[in-house]
């Protein structure tokens, strides 16, 4: 496919080797403006924001995926196979689903289960694992040790359903040792593979699934502002 694409409408060399991911792209227009310098917006398609910039010398990139593994699994696809990018980090927020999970915390997806279906397209004989780049993954544990921050690696749960009917499906995941649930890691880090290419999810919780605490606004800005650091030291 020839670029633009139907939903990015950069140019060739618009777009960095790197790319960080939040959901939202006010988020990413907010990491723009205030970590990048000689911003320039190479996509406002569906106000789905994404910038280009440097940091700390390097050039990067940020883009909003949306929400939901379709969302990601579109934007992730065309940044990988049509644009040569080479490294793209999540950046976003989870549900905590262990005891031992607190708001705040950092978590780091070394692993994404999920309950989607999005593996069905490869018609593997078996199940898939989809998993983080492992370079990548040192990298982040590493830059957030320098920064301070504290860092939980594991499994993350990536789920097709925010209104889950089961009431007991995250209990269920909990048992299995599920660090916390978001709704994209899985699919960018199996668009990764089949690309060759290197993926990553980090991710702040804002709220916790079982006892019911919640970031306010303010909080959830103040410390997501650690997991985007991590990532840009990264980039």
């Amino acid at each position: 496919m020839n670029i633009p694409t139907p939903h990015i409408e950069a140019k060739v060399g618009d777009i960095a080797k790197t790319v960080l991911m939040p959901g939202d792209p006010l988020r990413a227009k907010f990491i723009a403006e205030n970590y990048l310098e000689d911003v320039v917006c190479f996509n406002t398609v569906r106000n789905m924001l994404g910038f280009t910039g440097n940091y700390k010398g390097k050039k990067v990139s940020v883009m909003g995926s949306g929400m939901g593994i379709p969302s990601i699994g579109i934007y992730s696809y065309e940044l990988f196979n049509f644009y040569d990018v080479d490294n793209i980090i999540r950046i976003g927020s989870a549900g905590g689903i262990a005891d031992d999970i607190k708001l705040r915390d950092i978590v780091i997806g070394m692993g994404a289960s999920t309950n989607s279906k999005f593996a069905d397209q490869y018609k593997l004989p078996g199940t898939f694992a989809p998993i983080a780049d492992f370079g990548l993954l040192r990298k982040a544990v590493e830059a957030a040790e320098k920064l301070s921050i504290k860092t939980v690696v594991g499994n993350i749960l990536s789920s097709d359903t925010f209104y889950d009917d089961n009431p007991d499906a995250n209990s269920l995941w909990r048992k299995m040792n599920v660090l916390c649930v978001e709704m994209e890691a899985a699919a960018l880090y199996m668009n990764a593979a089949r690309a060759g290419k290197k993926a990553l999810c980090i991710l702040t919780i804002s709220d916790h699934v079982f006892t019911g605490e919640a970031l306010s606004a303010e909080d959830r800005q103040n410390t997501f502002r650690d997991m985007m650091e991590v990532a840009l030291e990264i980039a």
